[in-house]
């Protein structure tokens, strides 16, 4: 990378230092992630520092370290701000995307995927759950763990009969072939679901519905897999749960 760099990138994580700056963990398409320092004495920079702003960024690097320069802000989801339940919920989304991105590696589709769900949960009128059911899924295929569902992993049946699916092994399958290891229920709805999430055009990713209880089947399956396939767990989708019961 050249010492100066001019990117466009969404600040995934701000920490505060000792020293009054913040480290922000950034999310670029060409670069990764990056980590950066700003110095917080800068109000012209103060806007672009923040949890989940997307900027305009000019970065010089000394050493191993990146340093912000210039910022001019985007987008800054105000309405995330302004509503505590889908803040945790796109601070999960951020921590999602930072557990599978890394410097150096491209991350075009996974920012641009971030980015829409960002939108759609700050402006469009859809159900926080569907958004995060379609964030994760997608995710999770972007990042090279895409699940095998166009049939029953066993008997090869197109609409598998009473579909269950199982997170471990990535695998749709009919409930008798699942045998006593069972798995996650579906049904044609939650199953069709996530055959459109995975396979979409990106501008497409949402334009589904479901009624109950499909959404809550979709909800349960895309969860399981995300936290089997990533093996951790996610202190911001915690905290979001612990919202939704208040």
């Amino acid at each position: 990378m050249p010492d100066k760099l001019v990117t466009r990138g969404l600040v995934l994580r701000a920490t505060e230092t000792k020293e009054a700056d913040y480290i922000l963990n950034v999310l670029t398409a060409e670069h990764g992630r990056l980590a950066v320092i700003a110095r917080r004495r800068s109000s012209k920079l103060a806007a672009a520092c923040q949890h989940l702003a997307f900027s305009e960024l000019v970065l010089y690097r000394r050493g191993s370290w990146y340093y912000l320069d210039e910022a001019s802000t985007i987008a800054l989801f105000d309405g995330l701000r302004a509503d505590l339940e889908k803040l945790s919920l796109a601070s999960y989304f951020a921590e999602m995307a930072e557990a599978v991105t890394s410097e150096d590696l491209p991350s075009g589709e996974v920012l641009s995927l971030l980015l829409n769900s960002l939108y759609a949960l700050d402006t469009l009128d859809r159900p926080n759950e569907l958004v995060r059911a379609a964030f994760e899924l997608r995710l999770l295929a972007l990042s090279g763990y895409e699940p095998l569902l166009d049939d029953c992993a066993m008997c090869g049946r197109a609409d598998p009969v009473e579909p269950v699916f199982d997170a471990a092994q990535g695998v749709v399958l009919c409930k008798k072939c699942a045998g006593p290891a069972g798995g996650l229920p579906l049904d044609a709805g939650a199953l069709a679901a996530m055959r459109h999430i995975v396979g979409a055009p990106s501008k497409r990713l949402l334009s589904f519905t479901l009624e109950p209880p499909s959404d809550k089947r979709l909800s349960a399956a895309c969860e399981s897999f995300a936290a089997v396939q990533l093996d951790r767990r996610f202190r911001t989708l915690d905290f979001y749960k612990s919202i939704k019961l208040t």
